[in-house]
């Protein structure tokens, strides 16, 4: 039984989209459609892409996963390719799935023994007809495709499976001929045919005429399986529905041979959106779409439709006062349809809004006068397209509390070199200026670019000046995480006190002389405010 969402579930489904109105408008013309199977091939054409080889375990935890998903049909594998492949559909078929088990076949009835010894109970067999493939792949004549066409459908069906018959390269064969093989192993007892573009290069609307014509002439169902070559798999893959078929080959994630096949999260998500069919329990795909990618390592692209980390993140400022007062402002439908979460990115393109929105999710209370300088931090530190997470800004927000208590800059950094590299010796030179009139320039070596910049400051200002403690973190630990330097300096002015300086940023040595310039002023203050 396929796992859905209750009625009253669906309906809070549908609560939760906010697509175009002039889809309906256009769809009233193709008609009402009430059902379309999933047929996924995650596990044989998604294996067929480069760079992925599923190990048994592997292909066991997938499948686990797409029958949990609610898939219709489950093409397993290819159980003429070898033993090993044979045993994973075996193991399948004791494991009681929900969805149909389903082997690929080439039309040779050696490949259809083979299906039979797994236990599946349907094939998807194949042959092509087009003249480029009949010509130079299989060196026959149409006769002799049409033949073996029909005997293969005949010879399975006399074993008991279903069939599923596909004409290979469907979208460059000659439509007379391949209607007269598709009827004829109609004729011969098959099931459903399908209509694959094997390499992508078919258009929407071509598809729809070519669905069309063959709805007219065949009584059983049809099914469509498009590749991406062209970037059109799903939309391919809707005309084709539009037009009367109602089985739909896809895979998780859009993997398969070269650009991959219609993406099964894309197909469903449409399918329920557009034209009201609910097809699998959507509320699975996001952990669905997870678990495949950590299992075949393939990644997903962060733009990726759908299951993409893009998805239903918002950065820019505009977007991001839209969504607070209203999701739908800038999301087709909400995350949780498809078990996925929002999230609201803090970067170069963030605003008030956004900065505010996140900050009142981390319960946290800012200084409305000091936005200006978290804003400022915050678009200095994402030059470059780096994103800051919560540890990060909230380091920021710290930073700039802590600035707070010693606002007054008597002493400021007005220039700043240094030299560095392999088997050079670390320089540095140094300009600044004491209560606005005193201007110094100083230049010293050190043991790296941080020392020799300390040692600089140092020299400009008091060369008495110790370190006391020097302390540099990573905020989060990653490459591109924003660092931490505190320092605790004594002697600023002579006195043996100690003066505590703190600063963030992404550049090492930068932060490291904005936290020494820091604890200078701080020293500088005290005797001030005294």
């Amino acid at each position: 039984m396929k796992k859905q969402q209750t009625s009253e579930s669906a309906k809070n489904l549908e609560k939760m989209l906010a697509v175009s109105p002039y889809n309906q408008l256009a769809l009233s013309a193709v008609g009402p459609i009430k059902d379309v199977k999933i047929f996924d091939t995650t596990l044989r054409d998604g294996e067929q892409a480069p760079g992925i080889a599923l190990n048994p375990e592997d292909k066991i935890r997938i499948a686990i996963a797409l029958d949990d998903l609610g898939v219709d049909i489950m093409e397993a594998g290819f159980a003429a390719s070898g033993e090993t492949e044979r045993d994973i559909i075996k193991e399948l078929a004791r494991s009681n799935l929900d969805a149909k088990l389903c082997s690929l076949a080439r039309a040779v009835r050696s490949d259809i023994d083979a299906v039979l010894d797994t236990g599946a109970g349907m094939v998807h067999t194949f042959i092509a007809t087009s003249e480029l493939h009949m010509k130079y792949k299989l060196k026959m004549t149409p006769e002799q495709v049409k033949a073996k066409a029909v005997e293969t459908v005949e010879y399975a069906k006399a074993h008991g499976l279903e069939v599923q018959f596909s004409c290979e390269d469907a979208t460059r064969s000659e439509l007379g001929f391949m209607l007269d093989v598709l009827k004829s192993v109609q004729d011969a007892g098959a099931d459903s045919v399908n209509i694959p573009d094997t390499v992508g290069v078919i258009i929407p609307r071509a598809m729809g005429h070519l669905i069309g014509e063959l709805r007219k002439e065949l009584k059983i169902p049809i099914s469509v399986h498009c590749h991406n070559d062209m970037g059109l798999a799903v939309a391919n893959s809707m005309a084709a529905i539009d037009a009367g078929a109602t089985i739909c080959h896809v895979c998780m994630n859009g993997i398969g041979e070269r650009c991959g096949n219609a993406a099964l999260e894309e197909v469903v998500v449409n399918l329920f959106a557009n034209y009201g069919i609910q097809t699998v329990d959507m509320s699975k795909i996001a952990q669905t779409s997870k678990l495949v990618e950590r299992v075949t390592g393939f990644s997903i692209a962060g733009n990726k439709s759908i299951i993409g980390r893009n998805a239903f993140a918002h950065e820019s400022g505009i977007h991001v006062h839209g969504v607070m007062s209203n999701t739908l402002t800038y999301e087709p439908f909400l995350p949780e349809m498809v078990g996925a979460n929002r999230e609201i990115a803090i970067g170069k393109h963030s605003g008030a809004h956004s900065i505010k929105g996140r900050l009142d999710e981390l319960g946290v209370k800012f200084p409305e006068e000091h936005m200006p300088e978290l804003l400022a931090m915050i678009k200095k530190i994402a030059i470059g397209g780096k994103m800051i997470d919560d540890a990060e800004l909230l380091a920021i927000i710290d930073n700039i509390m802590w600035k707070t208590n010693t606002r007054a800059k008597i002493v400021s950094l007005d220039e700043l070199t240094v030299l560095t590299g392999k088997n050079t010796t670390s320089t540095a030179v140094v300009t600044v200026t004491i209560n606005g009139n005193d201007k110094r320039t100083a230049a010293e070596t050190g043991v790296g670019p941080v020392d020799a910049a300390i040692n600089a400051i140092k020299k400009a200002i008091n060369d008495k000046i110790t370190m006391e403690e020097y302390k540099l973190s990573a905020i989060t630990g990653k490459s591109d995480s924003i660092c931490e330097v505190t320092v605790m300096v004594k002697n600023v002015q002579n006195d043996n006190a100690l003066a505590v300086g703190k600063a963030v940023g992404l550049d090492i040595v930068e932060t490291s002389v904005d936290a020494m310039m820091a604890a200078i002023n701080r020293d500088f203050a005290r005797e001030r405010n005294a």
